[in-house]
């Protein structure tokens, strides 16, 4: 028993840190790699003008993190491009949803929505639309 005492000080000993020598900085969280290159295919999809595909990759990484604003801020204005004006401000709502404190992303959503709203002739939804973002982005 003694044995196992001084065994287990020494090892104690062998793993503090020197003084003077500062801790290793916590790892920064991992990006999940998969929705980056779906994101990635994304852009360049809706660059090269195919919507349809750019749509199904942000589907696709959705999939994977349902609850990652930014994805759904993405599709959002997918469909807006594609002239799905009530399903971009949808997404955009939705994207309001899991946006946390994120001022600059809400705002951005519902510039989106006042777009939205204009597109289908709703002049006063979107200027409180983009009263709304104002706020925001203050």
């Amino acid at each position: 028993m003694r044995i196992l005492t001084l065994l287990l000080a020494l090892l104690a000993g062998c793993a503090a840190v020197p003084p003077g020598v500062p801790p290793a900085p916590p790892a920064p969280p991992q990006e999940n790699l998969a929705v980056a290159s779906l994101v990635d295919s994304a852009h360049n999809e809706a660059a090269a003008g195919r919507l349809a595909s750019a749509a199904a990759s942000l589907e696709r990484a959705l999939r994977i993190e349902p609850r990652n604003p930014r994805l759904w801020r993405e599709l959002a204005a997918v469909r807006m491009q594609q002239g799905e004006y009530a399903q971009a401000e949808s997404l955009a709502a939705r994207s309001n949803a899991w946006a946390g404190s994120d001022a600059q992303l809400r705002a951005e959503n519902w510039r989106l929505i006042a777009r939205s709203r204009d597109a289908r002739g709703d002049a006063d939804g979107a200027r409180a639309a983009n009263e709304t973002a104002e706020r925001y982005a203050r």
